[in-house]
């Protein structure tokens, strides 16, 4: 993939980015939270770029070609590559909140199955789980951490204007489920946003235990 730079990014920023991305993208490929070549993971690059995953590349084999650099409208800058077809829920959270510095959105298995069991309360409440203190903010476990699951759609514009919504309301967000679909979740860096991303996925998988120990 031929890519191009703006004279303000220095090459070695850009490809730091791009072995960033790549070498978390395999962590997670190997755990299986991103199969058949879903999920998307991007980096800010500098204050109006982001350096985003090539859509359809398998996320176990990523090298540097396989990502791409965006401006925060979401348009591909000195390549003819095409971005994630979710470019746009990334660009919101590098628009919204200056500081951050990476989104990360898999598939796992844990993740596909708490949206769809959670979609019709449209909210996961996590709370007294000690690991609530994995997410930036969050001391103590006798917080409530919400985490939406947003209805699915092809249409990017809707799931921007949901999230939006929320955010509008006032309400903290530092993670969404699609229903049927995954998870995104960020941080300041990309070590943030990992720790972040491993989080979630132990306590949803902690309260998908806990229904089916309910109900048995």
């Amino acid at each position: 993939m031929s890519q191009t730079l703006p004279g303000t990014i220095p090459a070695s920023l850009f490809e730091a980015c791009a072995d960033s991305i790549a070498e978390t993208a395999r962590e997670l490929a190997a755990l299986g939270w991103t199969p058949a070549t879903s999920s998307n993971f991007s980096m800010r690059v500098d204050a109006d770029h982001a350096a985003i995953t090539v859509s359809g590349r398998h996320k176990g084999r990523l090298g540097r070609e396989d990502i791409m650099l965006i401006d925060l409208d979401g348009h591909a800058v000195g390549t003819d590559a095409r971005p994630s077809a979710e470019t746009a829920l990334h660009t919101q959270i590098y628009r919204r909140w200056p500081h951050m510095g990476a989104v990360l959105h898999t598939h796992s298995r844990t993740q596909s199955v708490a949206s769809r069991l959670f979609a019709s309360d449209g909210v996961i409440r996590l709370q007294g789980w000690e690991l609530q203190k994995a997410i930036t903010g969050y001391l103590t476990h006798e917080s409530t951490l919400e985490i939406p699951v947003f209805p699915n759609t092809q249409h990017m514009p809707d799931l921007v204007a949901q999230v939006d919504a929320w955010l509008d309301a006032g309400k903290p967000l530092h993670a969404y489920l699609i229903d049927g679909h995954g998870i995104y979740t960020w941080g300041r860096d990309m070590a943030e946003t990992q720790r972040h991303l491993e989080a979630l996925e132990f306590l949803l998988g902690c309260e998908l235990d806990l229904r089916k120990l309910r109900a048995s």
